[in-house]
């Protein structure tokens, strides 16, 4: 892949209604637009979208500068890949249509010959039962078609409503807990039968970067809260960049 430049990005939580949600889209879209034109692939990891839910005919309205940048980035031949976070887990196919390639976490990607695990980070390592049981939930095909019932102005604010309470909810910031933390778990127990040189994934909002017990980093973005917070690769350097400031998990 030479000198091509690979993005990552996490947390971006588009509509969630919290601080200035319009300028966290528009740092977003300009994130987008600004990529250089050697950028080889972008790789979004999941809850981009605060809350999203696609029906078989409908979409949730807005992002339409979003959707452009990223069919913009398609176009150019960039490789859009992207992961489903617990807040935009319900994608179905519309990310594919527009040029977008889903992946499953824990995802083993070859980098330019260098090993990459990715994903979102949430249900992976020993976590609490409670946590597993509800992603288990939001998982459920049975319970998403009984979800697709309901009308989208009913869905669509009840996920939304549900979304902004569990944000709020959320006074103090999350402290990452190192080796003790269940996805660091995970990284050291998954490189025991996987060549990785680099874990990177979101969900907790907090930065992180450490090495494992065999010597991969391991990398956690923070959240575009209050920032623009990315991941680049790039000829064998990596780049932790954009502004990144402390908010609740």
């Amino acid at each position: 892949m030479g000198s091509k430049r690979i993005y990552f990005v996490s947390d971006v939580h588009l509509g969630l209604q919290v601080d200035d949600p319009a300028a966290r889209e528009a740092r977003f879209v300009d994130f987008l637009r600004s990529l250089p034109e050697d950028t080889a692939a972008l790789y979004l990891l999941g809850d981009i979208w605060d809350f999203w839910y696609e029906y078989r005919d409908v979409v949730p309205k807005g992002y339409v500068r979003v959707f452009g940048a990223i069919a913009d980035l398609v176009d150019k031949g960039v490789d859009v890949y992207f992961f489903q976070g617990n807040h935009d887990v319900w994608t179905y196919s519309y990310f594919e249509e527009l040029g977008m390639k889903r992946l499953e976490q824990p995802a083993l990607v070859d980098i330019d010959g260098k090993m990459f695990c990715l994903g979102h980070g949430d249900g992976l390592g020993p976590v609490p039962s409670g946590y597993r049981f509800l992603r288990g939930v939001f998982h459920s095909r049975v319970l998403q078609f009984l979800f697709s019932m309901l009308h989208p102005w009913i869905a669509f604010r009840l996920g939304n409503g549900w979304s902004k309470k569990n944000r709020l909810s959320r006074h103090e910031e999350y402290v990452f807990k190192g080796e003790e933390e269940p996805l660091y778990k995970f990284a050291a127990e998954y490189e025991k039968s996987h060549k990785v040189d680099c874990f990177v994934f979101g969900h907790y909002h907090c930065d992180v970067s450490m090495k494992t017990p065999g010597g991969a980093e391991f990398i956690i973005l923070k959240d575009w809260m209050s920032g623009s917070p990315y991941y680049l690769y790039s000829s064998g350097i990596s780049t932790i960049g954009g502004s990144c400031q402390n908010s609740d998990m």
